[in-house]
């Protein structure tokens, strides 16, 4: 019943996707279905359209936090589900309605059978953007509730069904996010000795700021800097005044993505001079990589085991999540848990199987209820 009852929550989730701050309908469903619960031993509060659930523990000592973020992406769903998202150009594409479902059903497990320790439910805004993790973990609401230790999970497309995948260490990379506007002279087509065209100097900037990583980024230090979109001009025949590209910048250390900012300034100021055109940089939200404290990497494993899965010992990822403010300031982890889509993640097609949501949700609560004992 358990199982039926998980695959309907996410399936109810997963037609309301809503983009970061906005989340009105979610943090609805969210509330109604925590009043729902036995009372005796919670208490929530809202912060913008994030909820939080504080549990009282049997026999307390310490606080631990699990956070779950409920944001979608503006991506029109091909899933074929006949549960798809109602919400037009917007959908659940990084599997964050996996990710309630499974903290909704932790929470129900914990507030009928409470643990020795207190424990922090965080249903977290805006992951995707403009990133919710730093502003709420700064709320006076959070401040009062904070825990000792915080973990959270993923999903992962390519792990199958059954596996958990974690790491000492890095986990997730810094990123950062990049919008470049060029403004130049327009004018008509046949007359290009009288413009500025900012087409070129996007195209030109994209193909010199592909040498970044191959050429100052030393070879054993992973990066990425990828260009996933560029728009300019409006009609054929007429030489676009105005041309803006957007990309995302990756690396595992602070220092390579500082060195990837200064490298594209460099590039840029040498061709405002020689495209003569005004170029300006906008690196949007920043996210600190994702830092699991390594004391807790050991116990989640024989925990894992323990509750009957497997455990994955994993390499980094180039991947971005805000939660790495939250590792920042609080000890903790995050986890891979794997969901066995054909399509992966941030795609319009992922389909992660359900049969995983029992599997996140027996793993969230033993963890809760075993790694500060």
């Amino acid at each position: 019943m358990e199982q039926e009852r998980l695959v309907q929550i996410r399936r109810d989730l997963h037609k309301i996707p809503e983009l970061g701050f906005q989340e009105k309908k979610t943090q609805a469903f969210l509330l109604q279905f925590i009043q729902e619960l036995p009372q005796h031993s919670l208490h929530v509060k809202t912060w913008e359209t994030g909820v939080l659930v504080f549990i009282d523990g049997t026999n307390p000592t310490q606080t631990i936090g699990y956070r779950a973020d409920i944001d979608g992406l503006p991506i029109t769903e091909e899933t074929g589900y006949d549960f798809a998202s109602v919400h037009e150009g917007r959908m659940h594409a990084c599997g964050h309605d996996f990710h309630m479902t499974i903290a909704l059903g932790a929470l129900q497990r914990l507030a009928e059978d409470p643990p020795v320790q207190n424990v922090l439910f965080v249903f977290q805004p805006a992951e995707e953007g403009p990133g919710g993790a730093l502003p709420m973990l700064q709320s006076e609401e959070f401040i009062a509730w904070k825990p000792d230790t915080i973990f959270a999970l993923h999903v992962a497309p390519e792990q199958p069904v059954g596996a958990v995948a974690a790491r000492e260490g890095l986990l997730f990379a810094n990123t950062s996010e990049l919008f470049i506007d060029f403004k130049g002279k327009g004018g008509h087509a046949a007359y290009p000795h009288l413009t500025h065209d900012m087409v070129v100097a996007a195209s030109h900037f994209i193909v010199q700021a592909q040498s970044i990583v191959s050429r100052n980024v030393p070879p054993l230090e992973p990066a990425v800097l990828t260009v996933g979109k560029i728009s300019g001009g409006f009609v054929q025949n007429v030489i676009a005044e105005h041309a803006r590209i957007e990309g995302t910048l990756r690396s595992f250390t602070g220092d390579t993505m500082e060195l990837m900012k200064n490298r594209i300034e460099k590039l840029a100021s040498g061709m405002q001079e020689s495209h003569e055109c005004e170029i300006s940089i906008d690196y949007g939200s920043n996210y600190y990589g994702v830092y699991n404290t390594p004391a807790f990497i050991p116990p989640f494993e024989q925990i894992v085991k323990d509750t009957g899965y497997s455990y994955v010992n994993c390499d980094p990822a180039m991947t971005g999540e805000d939660f790495g403010y939250m590792l920042k300031d609080i000890p903790g982890f995050m986890f891979w848990l794997g969901v066995d889509s054909p399509s992966g993640l941030h795609t319009s097609r992922l389909q992660p199987k359900e049969e995983a949501l029992v599997v996140g949700v027996d793993v969230v609560e033993a963890t809760i209820r075993n790694l500060l004992d």
